[in-house]
């Protein structure tokens, strides 16, 4: 049976997308592809396929001979560009670990986007569009799912949230890029509604814009509660207690954010980028500033009819994006690169039998 070697360091940052995504994706495989493949975790042995979901300097060390022994394959989970907007770092480091990541990239025999959006973006880079494969992310309703009205109640309670208040949340790192300043001028706007963010620093001080955001972080308007860094195990209860999600990031790839709230059919609003439009398609809504992001939470506040049709539209995007859909995906992907490098195999060994 073919071998697939999972090689990831994601786990070593809390909070992040990197991990959410890496373990979706390990167990989706695991479970579905048991009769095709055998799944290994980080072993430290080269197998037939090797999948980076990491950009770690030892897998680096490791792609030549594993694209010897088989087929080397990574996932972009960022380019410089998202980098840029989260972390600052001094410029000579900040050159040098951009040519890393696209040399990385360049390294393996396939590279897997989250975005089609992000095919353009590689091929800027000189890498080859032939070995960019497009697998979209994947969210397990075993994770996250509605609880009974009862349970969602108690954990409002828990959290001190006044149980009659219309709930937005924002997830993510507590960074520039993810429009944390435009979350808090949304709030101020709306005093009635009770605004929380889930997530912290995960990368610390230099996190990009952290003195500024700190501070408001430590002193946040009335109606704003920032909950800190939630591990993923619990991330589905936070996710109950909210009536809209509201994530207004300058940059992303695919939140893993947007898909777990859309499977508990939370209204997901987002600002008015070109990568979500072949993604998430009409099933979200949308603004380009403060006043449109205002606007769109004012309508849904009341929940009535309108705020019911937008909890459709995310079922809706969910189920497109469901389990069958997306492993089936990951198997047509694996035996195609499997059977091709076996097929080169054979084809060089009866030329050196000639």
């Amino acid at each position: 049976m073919p071998v697939i070697n999972m090689l990831s360091s994601a786990e070593q940052v809390k909070g992040q997308g990197v991990l959410s995504a890496y373990v979706e994706q390990v167990n989706l495989v695991r479970d579905g592809l048991q009769d095709n493949y055998e799944i290994k975790v980080n072993a430290f042995k080269l197998c037939d396929i090797m999948h980076y979901h990491t950009i770690d300097f030892k897998f680096f060390l490791s792609i030549p001979f594993a694209k010897l022994l088989g087929t080397s394959v990574a996932y972009v989970h960022f380019v410089p560009e998202t980098i840029d907007n989260s972390l600052k770092l001094p410029y000579i480091i900040k050159k040098m670990f951009y040519k890393y990541i696209i040399l990385f990239y360049k390294s393996v025999d396939y590279l897997i986007v989250v975005n089609p959006y992000f095919i353009d973006t590689l091929k800027k880079y000189n890498i080859e569009e032939e070995k960019v494969v497009y697998i979209p992310n994947f969210v397990s309703e075993n994770n996250f799912f509605e609880y009974e009205k009862e349970k969602a109640k108690k954990i409002k309670q828990e959290l001190r949230i006044p149980l009659k208040k219309f709930v937005v949340l924002g997830v993510g790192q507590v960074q520039n890029r993810k429009g944390i300043l435009d979350f808090i001028e949304v709030a101020k706007k709306l005093p009635q509604i009770q605004f929380i963010w889930a997530g912290g620093f995960s990368f610390g001080v230099i996190t990009d814009g952290y003195k500024e955001l700190k501070k408001v972080v430590e002193n946040p308007p009335e109606n704003v509660r920032f909950l800190g860094i939630i591990d993923r195990k619990n991330m589905n209860d936070i996710y109950n207690i909210a009536d809209i999600m509201f994530l207004p990031s300058y940059n992303e790839l695919f939140p893993m954010s947007v898909l777990e709230a859309m499977a508990l059919k939370i209204p997901v609003l987002l600002r008015d980028l070109d990568i979500y439009h072949n993604i998430l398609f009409d099933d979200y809504l949308k603004g380009k500033n403060i006043d449109e992001f205002v606007k769109c939470i004012e309508r849904l506040q009341d929940k009535g009819e309108s705020y019911k049709t937008w909890c459709e539209r995310s079922w809706k995007c969910h189920k497109f994006y469901s389990k069958e859909y997306i492993l089936n995906t990951w198997k047509q992907f694996y035996d195609k690169i499997y059977y091709e490098k076996n097929k080169r195999r054979k084809l060089k060994g009866n030329l050196n039998e000639k």
